[in-house]
């Protein structure tokens, strides 16, 4: 894994001019790497873990000119095209593929470190592509602002390998053109539905509301108890074709429509709260295979972004000029891989 990581970095374009580099791109990107899997919050973190960690460095790489300065790894991740890094990356998941299977959610994520002033200005927005059952980061893109991830998930999808994978995404990019892209991809879809959709999110509610249509729809129920709560949640689905395939003909391949409706109640209180969430889908409606989808879709959530902000500390990070953030940030994910850290760490 370690090897094969390596093999990718070293076709990343280095700017710097030849026959004046002391530090090879390859040697910095695994220190920085490797300093994120100790939980270095900034450069000179980096540099220090990397002067420590020498002798074992030079186990996959020669790294005879020692460790660069904390100034020098910031000049280097400011300067560096992330795009090269971005396609080192893709290429590297790539090989990794045989990994990855079921859902892949797409979701995004603010760094909110990178801000240039206290209002949150220029912040980096990232959408990334989450494989559940791998742990794994299989691609990311950087977006303005939160509203733009809408034309930047197209964009991701294009770069992904999803043939016979899942894709969930919340409520913003239900969008005719996401989901013709996703057939595209060869990839099934469960997408969540909210006002935004006028029409389509009314007619999935109002079906459902109607016990007359609704009643003889298969169901799937779980009951988990954590966190002081116990929370119920039922499923309940139908064939869309039939229902809706004359109102809503513009949505590629819909097959299912979903109701999943989440009883919590708290143990301590008895304080009972009900929420429930409509979705539209390509696969055959069976309640067990759609309700998967909708919980391993907050992976996303609890595994990545949890993980980013508490393990790797993201948003207490300052780094923010030029492209450092968003190198920064891809590097992060590619510790994130479970299998490479262990790996690596087992070293």
């Amino acid at each position: 894994m370690t090897v094969n990581f390596l093999y990718h970095i070293k076709t990343i374009e280095d700017h710097r001019g030849m026959g004046m580099v002391t530090y090879p791109l390859d040697e910095v990107l695994l220190t920085t790497l490797v300093g994120l899997l100790c939980r270095a919050d900034d450069f000179d973190e980096i540099e220090l873990l990397g002067q420590e960690q020498l002798d074992w460095l030079q186990q996959f790489l020669p790294f005879k000119d020692g460790i660069p300065q904390a100034q020098t790894f910031r000049k280097i991740f400011r300067l560096l095209d992330p795009q090269g890094l971005e396609k080192a990356f893709a290429s590297w998941v790539s090989d990794l593929q045989k990994h990855i299977s079921g859902v892949v959610a797409i979701d995004g994520k603010t760094v909110r470190g990178s801000k240039h002033d206290a209002g949150g200005k220029d912040a980096l927005h990232l959408i990334s592509a989450y494989a559940h059952e791998a742990g794994l980061v299989i691609g990311q893109r950087a977006v303005d602002t939160k509203s733009n991830e809408i034309t930047a998930i197209p964009e991701l999808l294009d770069a992904l390998v999803l043939t016979g994978a899942i894709v969930t995404i919340d409520a913003m990019g239900t969008q005719k053109d996401i989901v013709a892209k996703i057939r595209a991809r060869k990839a099934d879809y469960v997408l969540a539905l909210k006002g935004n959709q006028g029409t389509l999110h009314d007619d999935v509610k109002d079906f459902f509301d109607d016990p007359n249509l609704s009643a003889d729809g298969p169901v799937d129920k779980t009951t988990n108890l954590g966190h002081e709560r116990i929370e119920e949640r039922g499923c309940r689905v139908a064939d869309a074709r039939p229902w809706l395939s004359g109102r809503h003909p513009d949505w590629t391949d819909l097959a299912s429509i979903a109701e999943v409706t989440a009883t919590r109640t708290d143990k301590k209180t008895g304080e009972i709260s009900t929420e429930t969430r409509y979705y539209i889908s390509s696969l055959p409606p069976d309640p067990a295979v759609i309700a998967a989808a909708c919980r391993s879709h907050w992976s996303v959530e609890n595994n990545l972004h949890w993980q980013l902000d508490v393990t790797f500390r993201e948003d207490a990070c300052r780094t923010r000029k030029d492209h450092a953030p968003l190198n920064f940030a891809i590097i992060r994910h590619a510790a994130l891989n479970p299998e490479f850290r262990k790996k690596l760490l087992a070293c």
